[in-house]
């Protein structure tokens, strides 16, 4: 049986409908995934509302919005929160901005192109434990920034446990991800009409007026992808900070996956439960108005 359709243009076609087989056939090739979303993602999702919303495992005792009140109140969280949310402030937008800035450089005709791409990229294939050695080296209190400060004539800094630790931190974060941000920029570059930027050009338009008006508006959808990949990649740094300084960092490097890591160890699963709920909640209302503004900024430049 075919169905009547009409497209924007006013051409009618039929599209023909499945049959009962073709559904069911359907319902098979999708049911493993089915399943796995529900035994590994909505199933573990559910037990989690149950326990933020429980005294604790034994008793069972429903306690509403009891878990959620203790942890806001709580003071290891309030200062794991404040350093994550500072940390994603000044590394997500840095690594985007610079990302960009690196793939519109490297789009111009300029000497040993391939050798600065390739070297952007190599901190890619670095393993997460070389990383860690190769700021030991650099930033540790009798390192090699510490030397080259004291030959300056200057006094040396314990950079893991004082107010530099985050810039530590966010360096090696951008020093991770701007190669592979940068690729993601050029190919989105490398997609926009040449024909589009040619009017422009006959139009004497000037190269910030084709970057503001042309090239960011067909960028919008790969910086919106760019940010969110930034904003995600900033809470794996945990790894990297685990590795240097330990479970309890000096103050500012204080994470949240510290904090949860550490609510694990102590098998506080309601306050481990509320804080993941609030984490995830405040996740969403981010990306969420990451897609408004990239909704509204570039929607007039797809299709």
């Amino acid at each position: 049986m075919k169905k009547e359709l009409v497209t924007e243009d006013g051409i009618a076609y039929k599209k023909p409908e499945m049959s009962k087989k073709d559904k069911k056939q359907s319902v098979l090739y999708m049911l493993p995934s089915l399943l796995g979303v529900l035994l590994f993602f909505l199933l573990p999702f559910a037990v989690v509302i149950y326990y933020a919303l429980v005294d604790n495992p034994i008793n069972h005792k429903f306690v509403g919005f009891e878990n959620f009140v203790r942890i806001i109140q709580n003071s290891s969280f309030q200062q794991a929160a404040k350093n994550t949310a500072t940390f994603s402030l000044v590394a997500v937008p840095l690594a985007v901005i610079l990302s960009l800035v690196m793939a519109l450089i490297l789009e111009e005709n300029i000497p040993m192109k391939s050798q600065f791409r390739t070297f952007f990229l190599s901190p890619m294939m670095v393993p997460v434990a070389s990383i860690v050695l190769i700021w030991q080296v650099l930033f540790d209190y009798n390192g090699a920034i510490n030397e080259f400060i004291k030959g300056l004539g200057g006094n040396s800094i314990d950079w893991f446990k004082s107010s530099y630790s985050q810039i530590v931190i966010v360096i090696l974060f951008l020093w991770k991800n701007l190669g592979y941000n940068m690729i993601l920029f050029m190919s989105a570059l490398n997609a926009i009409p040449r024909d589009v930027l040619e009017v422009a050009t006959l139009e004497s338009a000037s190269e910030f007026q084709k970057f503001w008006y042309i090239k960011l508006r067909y960028l919008s959808s790969t910086i919106l992808f760019v940010a969110i990949l930034s904003l995600i990649n900033s809470f794996k740094v945990f790894r990297e900070v685990y590795l240097l300084t330990g479970d309890y960092p000096y103050d500012s490097l204080y994470m949240l996956q510290h904090f949860m890591n550490n609510t694990f160890k102590s098998l506080d699963y309601q306050k481990l439960s509320a804080a993941a709920i609030i984490m995830g909640i405040v996740m969403c209302v981010v990306i969420g108005c990451l897609f408004f503004a990239e909704d509204r900024y570039g929607k007039d430049v797809e299709g």
